[in-house]
């Protein structure tokens, strides 16, 4: 670890969870904690368990005995999912309604009593360095795994990758008139198809095939419409390429559609150039081509791995 670097970050950390109110067991001025009041607002209309713990990323047994404790002061109801009675749905109650509005009400509270202090342009410096430390953080919580290309996430990524490039080129988009990349290409030797999730939600892909020894075709890269300007496209793309070094391939390839302007950016600004025309992709009007030298591969931690 480079201590240069992690001495300013502990000494933001500590001037913010105390500037919050954080350390207080009366967030707020509320009879609970921090924790509590967080689930309480990640409740709102409500939601699963399940989903709460892995959006929060808590431990089963913490939150289970934060959701005790709002149960308690009912605030909320625990109860089967009315579409499937294994799953835990937990719901505001009419109490934990009008206590989630004195949150907010309080929250905004808290939120001007950190600007009022300050002048104009000393607020919006601050608002400004808050939007930017929120996106790094959220960047930071991005995780790139190698997934089954029949998974769930990975279906889903597919799906959504073709309604959008059906509401993008000109005549819209029919897979079945595409040159396909079967799920058995992308889940061996012959490749492989990345996938990467926000809060364990899938918000993008990337998928390689190797052609040859030496030649490989960069495939299904999409990034989720919300979640676009965190750099998880070049992140994909990056990890790709890494992942291609190290089983020798000397060049990578790519086509894509004239209407996808983020993608040719994405491309020309990793080094890819264009070049002619080397499939008969029927969607193509672009082609691209990458040498790959040898480099120092970047490393693949998980985002939990990075908070521990």
């Amino acid at each position: 670890m480079e201590k240069e670097l992690i001495e300013p970050v502990r000494s933001f950390n500590r001037t913010v969870t105390q500037r919050i109110g954080a350390l207080s067991d009366e967030y707020l001025s509320r009879d609970r904690p921090l924790g509590a009041s967080r689930v309480l607002w990640e409740i709102n209309a409500g939601i699963d368990v399940r989903t709460i713990r892995e959006k929060l990323d808590l431990d089963a047994g913490y939150l289970s005995r934060l959701l005790r404790q709002l149960e308690s002061e009912n605030l909320v109801r625990v109860r089967p999912a009315p579409y499937d009675h294994r799953v835990r749905f937990v719901e505001l109650t009419k109490l934990g309604r009008g206590e989630l509005a004195e949150l907010n009400r309080r929250s905004d509270e808290l939120a001007w009593s950190m600007l009022e202090p300050l002048s104009d342009e000393q607020r919006e410096r601050l608002i400004e360095a808050m939007t930017t430390v929120e996106k790094l953080l959220t960047e930071a919580l991005v995780d790139i795994r190698v997934e089954d290309p029949e998974s769930r996430a990975a279906l889903y990524c597919m799906n959504a990758y073709y309604a959008e490039l059906d509401t993008r080129f000109d005549a819209g988009f029919h897979p079945e008139v595409s040159l396909t990349v079967a799920s058995d290409d992308l889940n061996g030797q012959s490749g492989l198809l990345l996938v990467a999730y926000l809060r364990n939600e899938p918000v993008g892909c990337g998928a390689i095939l190797f052609q040859s020894q030496t030649l490989a075709m960069v495939k299904r890269m999409w990034v989720a419409p919300e979640a676009r300007g965190l750099g998880i496209g070049r992140r994909i793309l990056a990890d790709l390429e890494d992942r291609a070094r190290s089983r020798g391939i000397k060049s990578l390839r790519l086509d894509t559609n004239r209407r996808l302007d983020e993608a040719i950016n994405l491309y020309q600004t990793s080094g890819f150039h264009e070049v002619s025309a080397f499939t008969k992709e029927p969607y193509a009007h672009h082609w691209f081509e990458k040498p790959l030298t040898k480099s120092t591969p970047t490393p693949r931690k998980s985002a939990k791995a990075k908070r521990k």
